[in-house]
């Protein structure tokens, strides 16, 4: 009996091109599983796309949040329980965080036509001359001062550790406001650890203290003696009360920018920290109008600083 020849069936294009997709399919499908993607709170921040005005930034970026859940301030106290502000008399200051990295969406805040000051890092790519755009458009500007968080993260370059001695401290932060042209005060960068430390901010203090500065407390820890520290050495200082976008979307954002208005009706005035995201810019820009309507003043972090930290009420007159 013959033997039967067993003829391979012929791969055609089209079968060929079926099993490619298939495979791919498959494959995307386990990654899925095997590798999710970050949760939204360590995603860095949407990186601009390929333009003269986004080249890349340095090597290391500041993380989008901070390292230690932040701690809340005032609290929107109803104006039944205080005098209520007068209206127009409340005062709202934003600052915009980790400035010099992503330059379009820096530039979007510096174009409203509303008072707000950027915090800048030193040494990184557009630190300069986002600094010296903010001045020239008349907007507040500051150092963000890079500082040991408690979590295994570098702040940056031009960082604060609590390793470092007096001295050294003092020369890194006198170096990191001649990085930042313009710069009336500063406030921290991640700090969680470094702002604990007493020994720590008051060598940050002095430094101020010389340089005729204030200092907002960023207070991404409950620990924090920034701010008691800047009162001792007279230093002119505030803290702030309202993170704007640890939950980066613009319902979130905007939920925020709202609190922050309330604060500052119920106490006449607040300080709200955001940072350089499409979903805050897109906020504020919205929303700004609206909040002038119903009272608030838009004003420059330095006009809310004062020795004992308690910014004065604005006048009824």
């Amino acid at each position: 009996m013959p033997r039967r020849s067993h003829r391979r069936p012929r791969i055609t294009p089209v079968r060929a091109l079926v099993a490619a997709l298939a495979l791919i399919v498959g494959v995307l499908f386990v990654r899925s599983f095997l590798f999710p993607h970050p949760p939204e709170h360590q995603t860095p921040y949407p990186r601009p796309s390929a333009t003269a005005t986004s080249s890349p930034t340095p090597a290391v970026v500041a993380s989008p949040t901070p390292s230690k859940t932040p701690v809340p301030h005032r609290s929107p106290v109803a104006a039944t329980t205080s005098s209520p502000v007068p209206a127009g008399r409340a005062r709202l200051a934003l600052i915009v965080d980790d400035c010099g990295q992503w330059l379009h969406i820096e530039e979007g805040y510096i174009s409203l036509p509303i008072p707000l000051t950027l915090a800048v890092l030193p040494e990184l790519r557009y630190s300069t001359r986002i600094a010296d755009e903010a001045h020239a458009a008349g907007k507040g500007v500051m150092l963000h001062l890079p500082m040991q968080p408690i979590a295994a993260l570098n702040p940056g370059p031009g960082k604060i550790m609590v390793s470092m001695n007096d001295e050294t401290i003092e020369a890194q932060v006198a170096r990191d406001i001649d990085a930042v042209p313009y710069a009336e005060g500063a406030n921290n960068h991640e700090g969680s650890r470094a702002t604990s430390d007493p020994r720590v901010m008051a060598a940050v203090m002095r430094v101020f203290r010389r340089r005729g500065l204030f200092f907002i407390d960023s207070r991404t820890i409950a620990t924090t003696v920034a701010q008691r520290t800047a009162r001792a050495y007279g230093v002119p200082n505030a803290a702030r009360d309202v993170f704007l976008d640890d939950r980066n979307t613009l319902p979130a954002v905007e939920a925020q920018l709202r609190l922050a208005a309330r604060i500052a009706l119920a106490h006449g005035s607040a300080i709200a920290i955001g940072h350089p995201r499409p979903a805050t810019l897109a906020a504020v820009r919205a929303l700004y109008p609206e909040l002038q309507r119903e009272g608030i003043t838009f004003v420059l972090a330095r006009t809310l600083v004062s020795i004992d930290g308690k910014p004065s009420r604005p006048s009824r007159t």
